[in-house]
């Protein structure tokens, strides 16, 4: 066999068994990674190329290395699982860099980390103010967590005492030109209101490189083309929107009174009324 027929041969040997171990390993090895574990995948890709390359007899011995270092690493795996005295010498423990809005030098120093770089990091959250953080802590990957002050923290409808309606994610119903019955029925819609609704823009499922629903029954779409002007459909989504708006004012309605009598009252209205959307949702678009 020719040199090159046999490097060949021993890369596509060494990919696939490098591509088995990783799956073995898990899906934490192409995420952030542990000292232990960067310094695994540093030496499973050395050995790889010495499969590949090296013109030792005895080549095959790395396989038997790289075999060895995915047992080594999932016995520690299993260790650091259960000790948590395993896990904090091997992966070190979270250092707090702030607190209170005052930074912690010499846990910046403990990390070797400078004060632009933890600046950088605050400015890669939306902070550009230290002292707008209640506590920031480098986690043992080297990933920097930030939890703002109370008063520096955007308002949500749970501290205004406003209950929504939970929704849910937009769905994928047309992906690479083909379209995806399942998730389509799951929304409550079928293949014929898809190619009704693709008509009134002169589009074919062909043309779709990428469509989804949204919770409102919007549908959203991507074209191959990327000059066409992508077609958008409101009149139903507007619908849909207004009655998910009164569902909502009479939730927020019921809140706000002080009479009980009342509250039961707005309670089971909000609660037909949901139920009713969820009747006539897939009406609003046939």
């Amino acid at each position: 066999m020719g040199n090159w027929l046999e490097i060949t041969w021993r890369t596509l040997m060494a990919v696939v068994f490098l591509l088995l171990m990783t799956k073995l390993l898990g899906k934490r090895q192409v995420t952030e990674l542990s000292v232990f574990e960067y310094i695994t995948g540093i030496t499973m890709g050395n050995l790889a190329g010495y499969i590949s390359l090296d013109t030792d007899e005895k080549w095959y011995l790395g396989f038997l290395s790289l075999g060895v270092w995915v047992a080594v690493s999932l016995g520690i795996e299993l260790l650091q699982l259960k000790s948590k005295r395993v896990r904090n010498w091997i992966d070190g423990t979270p250092t707090v860099l702030i607190q209170k809005g005052k930074i912690l030098e010499k846990n910046l120093k403990k990390e070797r980390l400078t004060t632009d770089e933890l600046m950088q990091q605050l400015r890669m959250k939306d902070v550009f103010k230290a002292a707008d953080v209640e506590f920031a802590i480098m986690e043992a990957s080297g990933a920097i967590n930030v939890l703002l002050k109370t008063e520096n923290l955007p308002l949500t409808p749970k501290q205004l005492g406003i209950k929504v309606t939970p929704e849910r994610e937009p769905i994928a119903v047309v992906m690479d030109g083909v379209v995806l019955a399942d998730p389509l029925q799951v929304r409550g819609f079928n293949e014929a209101w898809l190619a009704k609704e693709l008509k009134k823009s002169d589009l074919r499922v062909e043309d779709v490189f990428l469509a989804q629903i949204d919770d409102f029954g919007t549908l959203t779409i991507d074209l191959y083309d990327d000059k066409v002007k992508q077609p958008k459909s409101q009149n139903q989504a507007t619908l849909l929107a207004a009655l998910k708006k009164c569902e909502a004012d009479m939730e927020m309605y019921g809140l706000l009174t002080a009479d009980e009598d009342e509250k039961r009252k707005y309670a089971a209205c909000s609660k037909q009324l949901q139920q009713l959307i969820d009747e006539v949702r897939p009406l609003i678009y046939q």
